[in-house]
């Protein structure tokens, strides 16, 4: 079954904000169908930028996806009215830049933001997810309008607190109802969360519009002990077409490797390219 293979541009880098232009050719130099950039970043950049972004990767038959964390001064399950509302508004700018680009997913936290810690004056999650609820109610027909779903993505607990689980993410997009408001599951998430990776993919079923790839440690799939053949029959069980990407993370340094908690070095002067490349071709013989 062919589901497109691709990586987050963040792996090469250690700030966010970067020029993006020269990943496309590396990506496809290097096996991948599809690159991951920062959706929130590329809003920012003039029309001109996006397009050009978009002629490039359409030129190398190369597709598109967005990934994101929202800042805790966007937060969409904010109970202040003015941070949610400014994160709302925040959305919709990126939503109508990616709508410039064709459209396409946009995954990560975007119901919430990121990184998260639980507010201590408060017990109960639940009036942080009403608001967030609230927050892609008014996102998601506007994304429909342009051709862009939001993946709400299941990220473990000590990153953030609103969705852990897979069971979670399934109560909060069927509330929602809609198909621009699916899930992106991260293998490296789950493996932290979910007693069985196979039976969360089952879960989530015709919700699961992404999946993140990454090894217990972040290193790049095909290093380490994640279940793949678990995770292949599930996604077969599904018949799950969507992207494949991976999300490795191994050097420190930089905003990046701060905000991932990379405190050392996860390979000794690792040649990036060639175990990226390595990773897409262990990928397409074990995933697809």
């Amino acid at each position: 079954m062919y589901r497109p293979v691709g990586i987050y541009y963040a792996y090469w880098v250690h700030e966010w904000d970067v020029d993006f232009l020269p990943f496309i050719d590396k990506v496809k130099r290097l096996g991948f169908d599809l690159l991951e950039l920062h959706a929130a970043i590329l809003a920012e950049r003039d029309r001109a930028y996006r397009l050009k972004i978009k002629e490039a990767a359409e030129k190398e038959g190369v597709a598109l996806s967005y990934g994101m964390g929202l800042d805790k001064n966007y937060d969409l399950s904010s109970l202040d009215e003015t941070i949610r509302l400014r994160g709302v508004e925040f959305m919709k700018k990126i939503i109508r830049s990616i709508g410039e680009m064709g459209g396409g997913t946009i995954g990560g936290t975007v119901h919430s933001y990121w990184p998260a810690v639980f507010p201590e004056n408060m017990e109960r999650k639940e009036p942080m997810l009403q608001q967030s609820l609230k927050s892609m109610r008014e996102l998601a027909p506007f994304a429909l309008d342009h051709q862009v779903v939001l993946n709400v993505e299941v990220i473990n607990r000590f990153e953030q607190f609103l969705i852990n689980t897979c069971a979670e993410a399934v109560a909060y997009v069927e509330e929602i109802n809609s198909p621009a408001c699916n899930i992106l599951l991260d293998t490296f998430h789950m493996n932290i969360e979910e007693d069985s990776l196979g039976d969360a993919i089952r879960l989530a079923g015709k919700y699961l519009a992404a999946m993140h790839l990454g090894e217990p440690n972040r290193k790049p799939p095909g290093m380490g002990r994640q279940p793949w053949a678990e995770i292949k029959q599930a996604l077969d069980e599904i018949r799950y077409t969507g992207p494949l990407v991976m999300e490795p993370f191994l050097t420190q340094g930089g905003t990046i490797g701060r905000a991932i908690g990379v405190w050392r070095p996860i390979i000794e002067n690792p040649d990036l390219d060639a175990l990226a490349e390595k990773s897409a071709a262990f990928v397409k013989a074990n995933l697809r």
